[in-house]
């Protein structure tokens, strides 16, 4: 079945001297890998190599068995043209780490339409804008919703929150635990959309801390989820 669709590319792995495995999230069918034969070594082709770089949007016109195996890309073309995300160091390696946490969240072999309009908006706040330290914790805890885990906000005054239950509490547990400095920041997350995410202001320690209570409430709630090792990189660089 030929599909017109737009797609985010999560993942591209070299195969063999000259063809890659691409893992995009599309429009049409949810997630999708595509072995794309001997594009490393075509110059003239409608598939290039660079339009596969992590996140870069896409429009592609795909053959689809939908038999669980890899599909193929007959044409693409860029759908939107970052100026930043790939140029800039640090939205680089955050690129790279939201990739990552893309790649081993999203499993879904169907369309969800509300979800990659999310990406595909965010993705686009994030190229144009310059105050983006933040970015990636806003970004993985809206995702949250569409994956099925986002925190139960009835008690949101309460001292804690159990990562494990997903919820706010005023007992503690032996569950890991957001508290003090950490929570109060959690909270504030939860309740600005884009446009206040350069108005919360968090040092280095306080960032690193938060984002990795934020892997581990994936590694909590998603089966299978490997902490990305590009995690490593990004508290490097925005050290």
């Amino acid at each position: 079945m030929q599909v017109r669709t737009k797609a985010i590319v999560l993942s591209a792995l070299k195969y063999g001297d000259t063809s890659l495995i691409v893992k995009a999230f599309t429009a049409s069918e949810g997630l999708k890998s595509y072995l794309l034969k001997g594009v490393l070594a075509s110059k003239k082709g409608k598939v290039k190599a660079a339009y596969f770089q992590p996140l870069t949007q896409l429009e592609i016109i795909a053959y689809h068995k939908n038999k669980g195996t890899l599909e193929s890309i007959r044409e693409t073309k860029v759908s939107y043209h970052y100026q930043t995300l790939h140029a800039d160091i640090a939205k680089n390696a955050m690129t790279l780490f939201l990739a990552e946490m893309l790649s081993n969240s999203i499993h879904e072999e169907e369309a969800n339409p509300s979800l990659f309009e999310f990406l595909e908006a965010s993705l686009q706040w994030f190229d144009t804008h310059d105050s983006i330290a933040n970015f990636h914790i806003f970004l993985l805890l809206r995702l949250t919703k569409y994956l099925g885990f986002y925190p139960d906000a009835d008690n949101i005054d309460a001292s804690y929150f159990d990562l494990l239950e997903g919820e706010f509490t005023d007992t503690p547990s032996l569950n890991p635990m957001l508290a003090d400095t950490n929570l109060d920041f959690f909270k504030t997350f939860l309740g600005i959309n884009f446009d206040g995410i350069k108005s919360i202001k968090m040092n280095k320690k306080n960032r690193q801390e938060l984002l990795n209570s934020l892997v581990s409430y994936y590694e909590l709630h998603l089966q299978g989820f490997r902490k990305p090792r590009s995690l490593a990189v990004l508290n490097e660089v925005f050290s």
